[in-house]
Protein backbone atom coordinates (compact mmCIF):
# COMPACT_ATOMS: atom_id res chain seq x y z
CA UNK A 1 0.00 0.00 0.00
CA UNK A 2 1.52 3.33 -1.08
CA UNK A 3 1.55 5.92 1.50
CA UNK A 4 -0.96 8.29 -0.39
CA UNK A 5 -3.48 5.64 -0.56
CA UNK A 6 -2.67 4.84 3.50
CA UNK A 7 -3.22 8.75 4.00
CA UNK A 8 -6.43 8.67 1.52
CA UNK A 9 -7.60 5.87 3.67
CA UNK A 10 -7.25 8.10 7.24
CA UNK A 11 -8.65 11.04 5.99
CA UNK A 12 -11.99 8.97 4.73
CA UNK A 13 -12.16 7.13 8.35
CA UNK A 14 -11.30 9.84 10.43
CA UNK A 15 -13.06 12.60 8.68
CA UNK A 16 -12.01 16.60 8.42
CA UNK A 17 -10.33 16.43 12.02
CA UNK A 18 -7.96 13.95 10.78
CA UNK A 19 -7.33 16.43 7.90
CA UNK A 20 -6.55 19.38 10.16
CA UNK A 21 -4.25 17.30 12.20
CA UNK A 22 -2.36 16.02 9.46
CA UNK A 23 -2.14 19.84 7.83
CA UNK A 24 -0.75 20.51 11.31
CA UNK A 25 1.82 17.66 11.15
CA UNK A 26 2.87 19.50 8.20
CA UNK A 27 3.34 22.72 9.31
CA UNK A 28 5.33 21.42 12.28
CA UNK A 29 7.72 19.47 10.23
CA UNK A 30 8.19 22.67 8.05
CA UNK A 31 8.65 25.05 11.05
CA UNK A 32 10.95 22.30 12.89
CA UNK A 33 13.18 21.97 9.97
CA UNK A 34 13.20 25.50 9.63
CA UNK A 35 14.77 25.80 13.47
CA UNK A 36 16.91 23.19 12.67
CA UNK A 37 18.23 25.30 9.49
CA UNK A 38 18.52 28.68 11.93
CA UNK A 39 20.41 27.06 14.78
CA UNK A 40 23.13 25.41 12.38
CA UNK A 41 23.57 28.82 10.30
CA UNK A 42 24.03 30.54 13.68
CA UNK A 43 26.37 28.51 15.42
CA UNK A 44 24.27 27.83 18.03
CA UNK A 45 26.13 25.96 20.29
CA UNK A 46 29.12 26.65 18.58
CA UNK A 47 31.17 28.73 20.46
CA UNK A 48 34.98 27.22 20.62
CA UNK A 49 36.26 30.63 18.72
CA UNK A 50 34.33 33.11 20.63
CA UNK A 51 35.06 31.19 23.76
CA UNK A 52 39.01 31.67 22.95
CA UNK A 53 38.25 35.63 22.47
CA UNK A 54 36.36 35.71 25.84
CA UNK A 55 39.28 33.94 27.38
CA UNK A 56 41.80 36.24 25.78
CA UNK A 57 39.79 39.27 26.65
CA UNK A 58 39.52 37.70 30.68
CA UNK A 59 43.07 37.63 30.46
CA UNK A 60 44.09 41.34 29.57
CA UNK A 61 44.64 40.35 26.10
CA UNK A 62 43.10 42.69 24.26
CA UNK A 63 44.61 42.65 20.92
CA UNK A 64 44.25 38.29 20.52
CA UNK A 65 40.73 38.88 21.79
CA UNK A 66 39.65 40.87 19.07
CA UNK A 67 41.76 39.35 16.44
CA UNK A 68 40.10 35.76 17.84
CA UNK A 69 36.15 37.36 17.61
CA UNK A 70 37.26 38.09 13.86
CA UNK A 71 37.70 34.50 13.15
CA UNK A 72 33.87 33.65 15.25
CA UNK A 73 30.79 33.02 13.31
CA UNK A 74 28.83 32.69 16.08
CA UNK A 75 25.20 35.30 16.13
CA UNK A 76 26.67 36.42 19.73
CA UNK A 77 30.26 38.12 17.80
CA UNK A 78 28.89 41.14 17.05
CA UNK A 79 27.08 41.73 20.11
CA UNK A 80 30.56 40.77 22.16
CA UNK A 81 32.68 42.89 19.87
CA UNK A 82 29.97 45.81 20.62
CA UNK A 83 30.45 45.48 24.14
CA UNK A 84 34.49 45.31 23.65
CA UNK A 85 34.39 48.93 22.35
CA UNK A 86 31.74 49.87 24.80
CA UNK A 87 34.15 48.89 27.44
CA UNK A 88 33.65 51.16 30.44
CA UNK A 89 31.14 53.14 28.63
CA UNK A 90 28.22 54.29 31.19
CA UNK A 91 24.63 51.91 30.86
CA UNK A 92 26.33 49.65 27.88
CA UNK A 93 25.49 46.89 30.18
CA UNK A 94 21.72 47.74 29.55
CA UNK A 95 21.78 48.04 26.12
CA UNK A 96 23.83 45.30 25.76
CA UNK A 97 21.79 43.17 27.69
CA UNK A 98 18.89 44.36 25.18
CA UNK A 99 20.95 43.06 22.19
CA UNK A 100 21.50 40.00 23.31
CA UNK A 101 17.48 39.29 23.92
CA UNK A 102 17.04 40.60 21.02
CA UNK A 103 18.92 38.45 18.98
CA UNK A 104 17.82 35.17 21.57
CA UNK A 105 14.31 36.11 20.52
CA UNK A 106 14.98 35.51 17.15
CA UNK A 107 16.36 31.88 17.76
CA UNK A 108 12.57 31.45 20.13
CA UNK A 109 10.49 32.68 16.84
CA UNK A 110 7.99 29.45 16.42
CA UNK A 111 8.45 28.09 19.92
CA UNK A 112 4.65 29.77 20.43
CA UNK A 113 3.35 27.90 17.79
CA UNK A 114 4.67 24.65 18.28
CA UNK A 115 3.24 24.77 21.86
CA UNK A 116 0.14 25.06 20.84
CA UNK A 117 0.12 22.65 18.05
CA UNK A 118 1.60 20.25 21.24
CA UNK A 119 -1.63 21.51 23.46
CA UNK A 120 -4.02 21.59 20.56
CA UNK A 121 -3.07 18.17 19.11
CA UNK A 122 -4.72 16.20 21.47
CA UNK A 123 -7.37 17.82 22.39
CA UNK A 124 -8.57 17.93 18.24
CA UNK A 125 -8.30 14.02 18.59
CA UNK A 126 -10.58 13.68 21.66
CA UNK A 127 -12.86 16.08 19.50
CA UNK A 128 -12.62 13.59 16.96
CA UNK A 129 -13.16 10.77 18.88
CA UNK A 130 -16.27 12.46 20.55
CA UNK A 131 -17.78 13.12 17.02
CA UNK A 132 -17.08 9.51 15.85
CA UNK A 133 -18.97 8.39 19.04
CA UNK A 134 -21.98 10.31 18.41
CA UNK A 135 -22.50 9.20 14.99
CA UNK A 136 -21.61 5.09 16.25
CA UNK A 137 -24.29 6.34 18.77
CA UNK A 138 -27.06 7.64 16.42
CA UNK A 139 -26.21 4.69 13.49
CA UNK A 140 -27.60 2.53 16.77
CA UNK A 141 -30.59 3.89 16.84
CA UNK A 142 -31.13 4.06 13.63
CA UNK A 143 -30.91 0.15 13.39
CA UNK A 144 -33.50 0.17 16.13
CA UNK A 145 -34.60 -3.22 17.87
CA UNK A 146 -31.61 -5.07 14.95
CA UNK A 147 -28.92 -3.51 16.64
CA UNK A 148 -25.67 -5.52 15.24
CA UNK A 149 -22.80 -5.23 17.77
CA UNK A 150 -20.20 -4.76 15.12
CA UNK A 151 -22.25 -1.92 13.94
CA UNK A 152 -20.96 -0.58 17.28
CA UNK A 153 -17.26 -2.09 17.45
CA UNK A 154 -16.69 -0.71 14.15
CA UNK A 155 -17.69 3.01 14.68
CA UNK A 156 -15.63 2.87 18.32
CA UNK A 157 -12.62 1.99 16.74
CA UNK A 158 -12.69 4.41 13.22
CA UNK A 159 -13.56 6.89 16.11
CA UNK A 160 -10.54 6.26 18.27
CA UNK A 161 -8.57 6.59 15.38
CA UNK A 162 -8.49 10.80 15.38
CA UNK A 163 -7.45 10.59 19.32
CA UNK A 164 -4.23 7.83 18.11
CA UNK A 165 -3.21 10.70 15.02
CA UNK A 166 -3.76 13.55 17.79
CA UNK A 167 -1.25 12.09 20.44
CA UNK A 168 0.97 10.95 17.21
CA UNK A 169 1.04 14.83 16.29
CA UNK A 170 1.33 16.25 20.04
CA UNK A 171 4.26 13.70 21.49
CA UNK A 172 6.97 14.42 18.80
CA UNK A 173 6.23 17.82 18.69
CA UNK A 174 6.20 18.37 22.36
CA UNK A 175 10.09 16.60 22.03
CA UNK A 176 11.11 19.24 19.83
CA UNK A 177 10.04 22.21 21.45
CA UNK A 178 11.30 20.97 24.98
CA UNK A 179 15.05 20.49 22.51
CA UNK A 180 14.87 23.36 20.91
CA UNK A 181 13.91 25.02 24.58
CA UNK A 182 17.07 23.81 26.24
CA UNK A 183 19.47 24.66 23.36
CA UNK A 184 18.06 28.48 23.70
CA UNK A 185 18.30 28.39 27.33
CA UNK A 186 22.31 27.36 27.37
CA UNK A 187 22.31 30.07 24.62
CA UNK A 188 20.90 32.67 26.89
CA UNK A 189 23.04 31.71 30.26
CA UNK A 190 26.34 31.93 27.65
CA UNK A 191 25.19 35.02 26.62
CA UNK A 192 24.97 36.98 29.89
CA UNK A 193 28.34 35.14 31.04
CA UNK A 194 30.00 36.19 27.82
CA UNK A 195 28.76 39.88 28.17
CA UNK A 196 30.09 39.72 31.64
CA UNK A 197 33.10 38.76 31.00
CA UNK A 198 33.48 42.21 28.68
CA UNK A 199 32.21 44.02 30.84
CA UNK A 200 34.07 42.54 33.93
CA UNK A 201 37.08 41.09 32.83
CA UNK A 202 39.65 38.68 35.44
CA UNK A 203 41.96 40.90 35.11
CA UNK A 204 40.43 44.11 35.96
CA UNK A 205 38.88 42.68 39.48
CA UNK A 206 42.53 40.64 40.14
CA UNK A 207 44.00 44.62 39.93
CA UNK A 208 41.15 45.91 41.88
CA UNK A 209 41.88 43.33 44.95
CA UNK A 210 45.51 43.67 44.72
CA UNK A 211 45.00 47.52 44.87
CA UNK A 212 42.91 46.88 48.00
CA UNK A 213 45.64 44.19 49.17
CA UNK A 214 48.10 46.99 49.24
CA UNK A 215 46.06 49.49 50.73
CA UNK A 216 45.04 47.78 53.60
CA UNK A 217 48.88 45.85 53.92
CA UNK A 218 50.43 49.52 55.70
CA UNK A 219 47.47 49.37 58.34
CA UNK A 220 48.35 46.01 59.97
CA UNK A 221 52.33 47.37 59.50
Amino acid sequence: MSPVTALREIFDLGGPVVAILIAMSVLTLAVTLYKLWQFAACGVGRHKVLSEALAAWDAGDHSAARARLADSSSYLAPIVGAAMNASGVPGADDRLDAEAGLALAGLERGFRLLDTVAQLAPLLGLFGTVLGMISAFQSLQTAGSSVDPSLLAGGIWVALITTAVGLAVAMPTSMVLSWLESRTARERVFADKALRTVLVPGHSIQSTEAAAQVLVAPEHA
